[in-house]
């Protein structure tokens, strides 16, 4: 702990010393963007469409098509401002749906499966996904949502079988999906490569498009290219100022490698102000870390964590919760807790190593090394993971392991805080 203390102590002379040279986060673009950001057409539209399917319904005579088409519209809502409530509200109506035409439409349990990969319920996306094939489904959106569904479960053999029946290089869908794939066999220039190719099939789509152009930024940041990846934040907010996903992809930029905490914390709290979720509040958690402010990381990180605590969330925030309870909320039986329950809705290299990471920062040593052994050495695991394996290692006295695993992490370094990347770069040894 205190190397860590250590760490952190030499951040804000980095970041005083670095924001002025080599910066690549357009500070020109972001203050015209904040300052006259008005409504976008998207959401405006979206207001719309949400308002006319509702009138539409007929609570005497209830339907299928009118409610269907309300529900995905506050879907899009969710997607546009965050609120989990329109999701949730969507889910009811779905339920409403099936159960009204005696659970013989495939249409409500196919959108259900995917509300439920939208909250990390990967085992009841599985059940709505499965009951949707038995009613009828055709056979492109059997695959594309198998696919979906083993992927996110883990059931990579599976997934690729779906991936290869919907395989069509002209397809945005089998692209879109590709890229996931090769990035997770650790193909990092295929990944970017598809996600490419799904801008290009994206066609006159503005949603299509921007979902695969910020994909591809985040392909760019995790490969440590971030002109790249800041080229294309802009391109797709330019497109359309709704996606607020790129406008925190620059403001992670400015972050993580400008070390502009101001910049970096203007635009996090700009979109906090425009969206329900609590995403912006994570990162300005690590912007207050990355300025030395452990009270005001631990204001944010309390924020986010009593948000995404809530059941509506689902499993989408597990990660982040085990990140902030094994660190500045210093929580580790919750993140055990946490950790195993993820195991029950997916157990992969991945959250066996959030397992034996939470085990570790729980003083169960022999536990998540045995974990380790078993489920995660010698498999593919993304920045963080890779990260605390390392730490792992280290703590055991295994110190060729733990500088295996940092030089890994260090490649992705940006998917990192910056105190974690300043922690690899001081106390490990690793630039």
């Amino acid at each position: 702990m205190r190397k860590m203390i250590y760490a952190l102590l030499l951040l804000p002379l980095a970041i005083s010393c670095n924001h002025q040279s080599n910066a690549i986060a357009d500070r020109k673009f972001i203050d015209s963007l904040l300052l006259d950001y008005q409504e976008p057409t998207a959401i405006k539209a979206n207001v719309s469409e949400v308002d006319f399917w509702q009138r539409r319904i007929n609570p005497k005579l209830p339907g299928l098509v009118n409610e269907t088409k309300y529900a995905g519209a506050l879907v899009q809502r969710f997607h546009l401002k965050g609120d989990i409530s329109d999701l949730i509200r969507a889910d009811s109506i779905l339920l409403q749906i099936d159960s009204l035409y005696n659970h013989k439409e495939a249409t409500p349990n196919l959108s259900m499966a995917l509300h439920c990969l939208l909250q990390h319920r990967f085992n009841e996306a599985t059940v709505w996904f499965q009951k949707a094939k038995a009613i009828g489904i055709k056979k492109y959106e059997s695959h594309a949502v198998a696919f979906d569904v083993n992927f996110e479960s883990g059931l990579y053999a599976n997934a690729l079988a779906n991936l290869n029946a919907i395989k069509a290089e002209n397809d945005y869908g089998y692209q879109f999906r590709k890229s996931k794939w090769e990035h997770y066999k650790g193909n990092m220039d295929s990944a970017i490569q598809a996600m490419q190719n799904a801008v290009a099939l994206s066609g006159g789509d503005i949603a299509l498009k921007q979902a695969a152009l910020s994909n591809t930024a985040d392909l760019y940041l995790h490969n440590s290219e971030l002109e790249k990846a800041n080229k294309l934040y802009m391109e797709s907010i330019r497109l359309n100022a709704a996606d607020l996903h790129s406008i925190m992809g620059l403001g992670w930029i400015a972050l993580a490698h400008d070390h502009n905490d101001s910049l970096a914390e203007k635009i996090f709290f700009f979109v906090s102000t425009k969206t329900s979720s609590p995403d912006p509040y994570f990162q300005l958690a690590q912007t207050a870390s990355a300025r030395g402010d452990s009270i005001l990381q631990k204001k944010y990180a309390s924020r986010f964590a009593n948000q995404v605590e809530d059941s509506a969330y689902g499993n989408m925030y597990n990660k982040y919760l085990i990140e902030l309870y094994t660190g500045i909320l210093n929580n580790p039986e919750r993140a055990e807790v946490i950790a195993k329950r993820e195991l029950s809705n997916r157990a992969t290299p991945q959250t066996y190593s959030w397992y034996a990471w939470s085990l570790l920062s729980n003083n169960k040593q022999d536990e998540a090394y045995k974990i380790y052994q078993k489920r995660v050495s010698g498999k593919p695991l993304e920045g963080l993971e890779l990260y605390w394996m390392g730490k792992m290692m280290q703590a055991m006295n295994k110190g060729y392991n733990a500088k295996q695993y940092f030089k890994e992490a260090y490649k992705n370094r940006y998917d990192l805080s910056p105190e974690k990347v300043i922690d690899l770069e001081t106390e490990s040894g690793i630039k």
